[in-house]
């Protein structure tokens, strides 16, 4: 007389899916808006604040925030991939609005850079943004130091590339700001903002130096 355990097990199974399927598609979603909203502040935005809507740090947070919205609601691998829809929406709603309502995107070699980055970046961030909601601590220390070190990385390169000191300083304002805002407790602050100077300059050699100078030239 009792539901056979198909039958039983159907409810959960499509409520999960349903709530894997509402995570990525409003990380998709929300990155094409935001890639648009960049370009179009890009346009805006005077002098130092421009580079706001000229950043990758600034995008990276964006795929922090899925995971994070994630966390609690689906497992970690559905907060890798919504990471990773943030970020790649992010690239085709800025290049997308560029192509549509500015002059068009050029080149098809930016866009497809961007995206490669997307592949890493995302799922990158997503678990990082998903491990600083869980109870670890430890994980959430490496977490806030990855989105701050991001920031570090952008610092150094406004630094010693293109020498724009007000932007360096930004970046630096927000990678103490995030250990110190996000943190739970002082030692998680502490420990996150000593280890987001490290993580700073290695994600500025992978990236500047592996990354760009590889593929740039």
């Amino acid at each position: 007389m009792s539901a056979s355990p198909a039958v039983a097990a159907a409810p959960g199974t499509s409520g999960r899916a349903w709530t894997w399927a509402r995570a990525t598609v409003l990380a998709s979603v929300g990155g094409i808006l935001l890639g648009v909203l960049t370009n179009v502040l890009q346009g805006v935005l005077p002098g130092a604040l421009n580079q706001i809507a000229n950043s990758g740090a600034v995008w990276s947070v964006a795929a922090f925030v899925a995971g994070a919205l994630s966390a609690r609601r689906v497992g970690l691998p559905v907060a890798a991939v919504a990471g990773l829809l943030a970020e790649a929406g992010l690239v085709v709603g800025y290049y997308g609005y560029a192509e549509v309502a500015r002059d068009g995107m050029g080149s098809l070699f930016a866009p497809l850079v961007w995206v490669g980055m997307a592949c890493v970046a995302g799922p990158l961030f997503g678990v990082a943004g998903y491990r600083w909601r869980g109870d670890d601590p430890r994980r959430r220390v490496v977490s806030l130091a990855a989105l701050a070190g991001v920031f570090g990385m952008e610092a150094i390169h406004y630094i010693w590339v293109l020498h724009y000191a007000a932007e360096a300083w930004g970046c630096i304002a927000v990678l103490v700001l995030v250990p110190l805002l996000m943190g739970r407790t002082h030692r998680e602050r502490g420990l996150a903002l000593l280890t987001a100077v490290p993580f700073s300059a290695l994600a500025y050699f992978v990236f500047d130096w592996l990354i760009l100078r590889t593929l740039l030239g």
